[in-house]
């Protein structure tokens, strides 16, 4: 960021805490961005790298994308769950590739769920991915909102079926359910303000030249 104006702020990158948060420092550090004062982070939610150059901002993940689209932090680090489940204006422009994992539609009945004329209830932890999926294919379904684990509803008779994210799949057979349908692939991607694209591109576009391939 050698093109970044004398009295700035640093560029700020809202991470989301945990190991997602981990891996991205793996990759700034692989990069050559110097991260060294994450080591003794303590309880600080904002720490500078790459020599006051960079401020890791350490939030949940819908909180990245708030920040990110009002602008109190120029890029931002998250699942692509999270985008579509949130939206919200900014630009998508890397996938990091990791955190990998997929949207899944399960059963502990898959044969029976497309069948009849009956309505279907479904649980999961994202309305929003789940109501747009069925609308794809011209359902009507009736959506339970789950803030735990989500394979407890149909086991309990709550649903029909759920929309959860899985890596193995092991959970799911471990509750005795099924795989439908794999909706969509997941993984981690880097976001960046609208405005700070205009504002910034050089300092952010280096950055990302950077990170890209790390």
């Amino acid at each position: 960021m050698n093109g970044m104006t004398n009295g700035a702020r640093p560029l700020r990158i809202a991470l989301t805490k945990g190991r997602p948060e981990e891996k991205c420092i793996e990759i700034f550090e692989n990069s050559g961005i110097d991260c060294g004062e994450m080591d003794g982070k303590g309880r600080r939610l904002t720490v500078p790298l790459w020599g006051g150059r960079l401020e890791a901002v350490l939030a949940k993940a819908p909180d990245v994308i708030t920040y990110v689209e009002h602008g109190v932090c120029d890029m931002g680090v998250c699942g692509k769950d999270t985008i579509m489940e949130s939206g919200g204006s900014f630009y998508e422009l890397l996938d990091l590739g990791f955190s990998r994992c997929g949207f899944v539609l399960a059963s502990l009945d898959p044969d029976g769920f497309f069948a009849g004329f009956g309505d279907k209830r479904v649980a999961t932890k994202y309305p929003n991915i789940t109501r747009d999926y069925f609308a794809q294919k011209g359902m009507d379904v009736d959506i339970i909102k789950i803030e735990g684990s989500v394979e407890l509803a149909p086991l309990l008779g709550l649903s029909d079926a759920i929309v959860d994210l899985t890596e193995t799949g092991a959970t799911l057979r471990e509750n005795g359910l099924h795989i439908i349908e794999r909706i969509c692939d997941i993984s981690q991607r880097l976001i960046v303000n609208v405005a700070s694209m205009k504002m910034r591109s050089a300092e952010i576009e280096e950055f990302i030249g950077r990170i890209a391939g790390c």
